[in-house]
């Protein structure tokens, strides 16, 4: 009796992060994602012929990088079990930093690094509420939404600023052999991200604190650590975005980033990253941006109106959801 009360006290496996977690999406995880995908690419390139043209392609790829982006640091969050609905007020908080910068004559080579560290601090903030008082990562971020937004409509005086700084304009109209610069950084982004995540001992610490976060810690991983740097993650990338968004429109405007949250999460999601932590991957990541991104474009090319396309992007938004709660409930995964 007392052997059966030891053994069942004693936890029945401490997580090697050295092993490669359970986690870690393959490439039959995300496959469907891709068969999606090239779905809506034959329909669309079949109703409207411009679709599928190198200039129409290549926008869309401009247009989903600053979602891709801000979707590569959601991922890290998302994996941790966490969430982190600041991402859009923190594009329009960095958006305007760099901006306001620019107009008072900073070189955007010090601009540009300053909007990057005030993306990173209120990561910094959202992590240590997070992991630091245990508050709950909807909550943290729900209000940072909030509080976020009311300081770029107070630092902008609910105005738009315009930048005339050519160079700044560059990162966000610019391009190189071709391809758009904002394209350019996309996928340094999902590269650097990538070896983060498959290739160092922190991605592996990403999905054991996403599986099981007491196991993590009985196994000598920096949980809180971690759940700190996932939340810089995002919001450096958050601030990435709102620098290419601002200069493609050359200019800080009060509500730049409202919503991109909501579109973030969703290619997330749709990517085949668990809510319920654990298991993800950026190549998915950038699949389901894909996909929002040829619907979108798809849609106005084809005249769809503007209403009936939030209507269906928020459709998405449940499809990828309820997909996402039928994979947990097949692997038997679960809400903690």
């Amino acid at each position: 009796m007392e052997t059966t009360s030891v053994t069942e006290a004693v936890p029945r496996e401490r997580p090697d992060p050295r092993r490669r977690p359970r986690g870690r999406a393959s490439v039959t995880d995300w496959l469907g994602v891709l068969s999606a995908l090239l779905v809506l690419v034959v329909v669309f390139a079949i109703a409207a012929p411009y679709f599928f043209t190198v200039p129409n392609l290549l926008d869309i790829a401009r247009q989903i990088a600053v979602t891709a982006i801000l979707g590569a640091g959601l991922t890290f969050v998302i994996i941790t079990a966490g969430i982190d609905l600041s991402v859009g007020s923190a594009v329009g908080v960095t958006a305007f930093v760099a901006v306001s910068l620019s107009l008072g004559g900073v070189p955007a080579l010090v601009a540009l690094p300053v909007a990057l560290a005030a993306g990173v601090a209120i990561g910094l903030v959202n992590g240590a509420l997070v992991a630091g008082l245990g508050l709950a990562p909807f909550i943290v971020t729900l209000a940072a939404l909030t509080y976020l937004r009311g300081v770029t409509y107070v630092g902008t005086d609910g105005t738009t600023l315009f930048s005339t700084d050519l160079s700044y304009a560059t990162l966000g109209s610019g391009a190189v052999l071709g391809i758009p610069t904002p394209v350019l950084v996309m996928v340094a982004v999902f590269a650097i991200g990538g070896y983060l995540l498959n290739r160092t001992v922190f991605g592996r610490w990403v999905f054991a604190v996403g599986g099981n976060p007491e196991a993590a810690r009985l196994a000598g991983i920096p949980v809180r650590r971690v759940l700190v740097w996932v939340y810089v993650l995002s919001g450096l990338c958050a601030a990435i975005g709102g620098v290419i968004a601002s200069a493609r429109l050359q200019s800080s405007v009060p509500d730049l980033g409202s919503g991109y949250e909501l579109s973030a999460i969703a290619a997330v999601v749709l990517g085949g990253t668990s809510l319920m932590g654990g298991r993800g991957s950026l190549t998915g990541t950038f699949l389901g941006a894909a996909i929002m991104g040829v619907l979108v474009n798809g849609m106005t090319l084809l005249d769809v109106s503007s209403f009936y396309q939030q209507i269906i992007q928020g459709a998405v938004i449940v499809v990828a959801v309820a997909l996402d709660r039928l994979r947990s409930r097949r692997t038997g995964a679960g809400p903690a």
